[in-house]
């Protein structure tokens, strides 16, 4: 309850992870809709030039030009076999597709044997790396686990001041250094900490940018082979996180992080701030990863667990 100088308000009612992912991806929708509204006309056939029309729709979507290609293959094939009926069955098939390309990339969390889950935080700088760390964290705790952040982008004072004001935020301790400080050094005092209070989760923030490309993979390469002292099997996720407003662009340094630092999953960040969410069926596709976690907003809890569902419901609203 809230409570006013009037007496008591009700809270509002919490959105369901549908409605969040609707209102995150409105512009995509509507700019999808826009360009495919002929296309899916309930009264229109559906022949070779409205399947055209619709593969240049998801190109604009950033889908990507291969897996657009796909999609309308699969959707031509149909045709062939049983004739598409009207724009309502080509929208529903087209749902089956995308929802088809995630969930080939959908994986259940790992199991890991002993504490902590160690999780590290890559990408360039400018994607919200950080915040994203400190909104982990606190999803975590929202589900009473036991979270330590560490700051381990050491070459960017502002990024540990950042993640302290998060760490604040979510509720969880921080294991820092001075700027310029070795983050190795910073990982492996995370590390023996986490070990020794038996924290849940260990999120590490590295750092986007180092003198060259060389040195910043070598750098996440030596922090992989730091946390394996302490369990084998670690790092249990190496989370990529990418900027969904830049879109295909952003699908270069995707490849660069996933071949160099042995990324398991996406969080795709400012979807929101996006007309081209289609970057999602993208990733997935291209890069054989699932996304794991998509934000929303700039608030703390405005970090959602991908569903693929939800996603594309959202996506192509009925």
């Amino acid at each position: 309850m809230i409570q006013t100088l009037f007496g008591s308000l009700e809270e509002p009612p919490r959105q369901s992870i549908f409605d969040r992912m609707k209102q995150a991806v409105s512009r995509t929708r509507e700019n999808l809709e826009e360009r495919i509204e002929g296309v899916l006309s309930l009264t229109r056939t559906i022949d070779e030039s409205a399947l055209e029309d619709l593969e240049m729709s998801l190109i604009a979507s950033d889908i990507g030009v291969n897996t657009a290609a796909e999609i309308l293959e699969a959707l031509r094939d149909r045709a062939k076999r049983k004739q598409i009926e009207n724009g309502a069955e080509l929208k529903q098939l087209l749902k089956e597709q995308l929802k088809s390309i995630l969930d080939e990339q959908r994986r259940p969390p790992r199991q890991v044997a002993t504490t902590p889950e160690i999780i590290l935080m890559v990408g360039v700088n400018g994607t919200g790396k950080t915040t994203t760390s400190g909104k982990l964290a606190a999803y975590f705790r929202a589900q009473n686990k036991t979270v330590l952040l560490c700051a381990a982008d050491t070459f960017r004072a502002a990024a540990i001041e950042q993640l302290e004001v998060w760490s604040q935020r979510s509720g969880v301790e921080l294991i820092k250094s001075r700027q310029g400080g070795d983050p190795s050094a910073v990982l492996f005092d995370a590390l023996q900490s986490a070990k020794a209070r038996s924290i849940d989760y260990l999120i590490v923030d590295t750092a986007g940018r180092l003198h060259t490309k060389d040195n910043l993979m070598a750098e996440l390469d030596k922090m992989r082979r730091i946390t394996q002292r302490f369990s084998p099997d670690a790092p249990h996720e190496v989370l990529l996180v990418l900027d969904a407003t830049t879109g295909q662009n952003g699908l270069q340094q995707a490849r660069l992080f996933t071949e160099s630092a042995g990324v398991t999953g996406i969080v795709l960040t400012k979807l929101d701030g996006t007309a081209k969410g289609g970057i999602a069926i993208a990733i997935a596709r291209d890069l054989k990863l699932p996304v794991r976690y998509v934000g929303v907003g700039e608030k703390i809890d405005d970090l959602l667990p991908f569903n693929s569902d939800a996603f594309v419901d959202s996506l192509l609203e009925a």
